[in-house]
């Protein structure tokens, strides 16, 4: 009896209560807005759309996909929990449509190389009745244009007795992930400039992390997709604390802005599509070697760009650029401060130069200039 409470409390503690539903509207399914599975995107601005729907089937997913294209809308996709961290699922705007995947998706996953074929919908002209399914084989040309990851997690609600810790209606820790691969013949070096880093004052850099989980490293293979690893990399993942207040700085968080800058720039790290601040993105789309290739299936799938919004543009290189320039967008991760009033020097944070990459430039109480 014992060990059938035992396990019976060990499978209870294994669950979790799932996310709050990302996609929330005032009258009905219109007047809506949509987040992350934190509760905020990196710029805090919220993310307004005209109308979301819940396609259950095939048939209804080209449907939701037609209503928009005859109408001209820009429209997105949002994931059961919206775990990406970037606007991704924002269409831009408030006339936009957004297309929830809640009730079509079951179980199941998708991972890069192990995606051998895939059904997707995609804008077409009146006379094809404004949506049709493409089927891409193994052999389709196009398939490495359209590979992604995802998942689905199904866990029973429980009162939020087993929530995740980001989970924005606990109030727990509020935080931001920074993740990036670097190409594996490089990674030896940069692990030794980071440690660098963690050496010049081990209480700080830990300080500037969150220690439950240290930096969490992971091979991965590299991909022929045409957005995925263009070699065997490394992918480094770092949680740290995000203040709940717009602008306030964290303390030593200029420790990860020091890392991740010293990844992107200084190794040619490359970022998590859906991870990361801001500046991570700019530039980025140029160290894909078959972004072009991309850019030319996206537009001929997707011709007006209906699918597209401001900040895919902006992180595929199409138009303008993911930094937000204002004061205290080094503070948010909106940009690399280049001045002293992207910190916050009323409370004594200052742009200054790594501590080991020198070319760095983060918010820093650190009195040498």
């Amino acid at each position: 009896m014992l060990s059938f409470l035992l396990v019976a409390i060990l499978l209870h503690l294994a669950g979790g209560s799932p996310p709050p539903e990302p996609v929330v509207c005032t009258d009905g399914t219109s007047n809506c807005t949509v987040t992350n599975s934190v509760g905020s995107f990196p710029d805090r601005v919220v993310c307004r759309a005209r109308s979301v729907t819940y396609p259950r089937t095939e048939q209804e997913l080209v449907g939701a996909v037609a209503a928009a294209v005859s109408a001209k809308r820009k429209m997105k996709v949002a994931t059961r929990y919206s775990h990406s961290i970037p606007k991704l699922m924002c269409p831009g705007g408030l006339d936009g449509a957004i297309i929830s995947t809640e009730r079509l998706n079951r179980t199941g996953s998708a991972v890069h190389e192990y995606v051998v074929g895939l059904r997707i919908v995609t804008p077409a002209p009146a006379s094809k009745g404004y949506a049709v399914v493409r089927e891409l084989g193994a052999d389709h040309p196009d398939l490495d244009a359209a590979k992604a990851s995802g998942a689905c997690i199904n866990s029973p609600e429980d009162g939020l007795n087993t929530s995740c810790p980001w989970d924005p209606r606990v109030r727990g820790s509020f935080s931001q992930n920074t993740d990036f691969s670097i190409a594996l013949s490089k990674a030896p070096a940069f692990v030794a400039e980071m440690q660098r880093l963690r050496d010049l004052s081990p209480d700080t850099f830990c300080a500037g992390i969150d220690t439950r989980f240290g930096v969490l490293i992971r091979y991965v293979k590299a991909s022929s997709a045409y957005l995925g690893k263009p070699e065997d990399s490394v992918d480094f993942d770092i949680v740290s604390y995000r203040s709940r207040t717009d602008g306030m700085p964290r303390a030593h968080a200029d420790v990860v802005d020091e890392i991740e800058q010293m990844a992107l720039h200084k190794y040619g790290g490359l970022p998590h599509w859906g991870k990361n601040r801001n500046f991570a993105f700019d530039g980025a789309i140029a160290k894909y070697p078959k972004a072009d290739e991309f850019l030319r299936v996206k537009d001929r799938y997707d011709p007006d760009g209906l699918f597209s919004s401001e900040w895919s543009d902006q992180v595929l290189g199409i138009n303008g650029s993911p930094n937000i320039v204002k004061e205290g967008c080094g503070v948010e991760g909106l940009c690399v401060c280049s001045e002293d009033s992207h910190c916050a020097p009323e409370q004594g944070y200052f742009c200054r130069p790594g501590k080991v990459h020198d070319e760095a430039r983060v918010c820093s109480t650190s009195v040498n200039p």
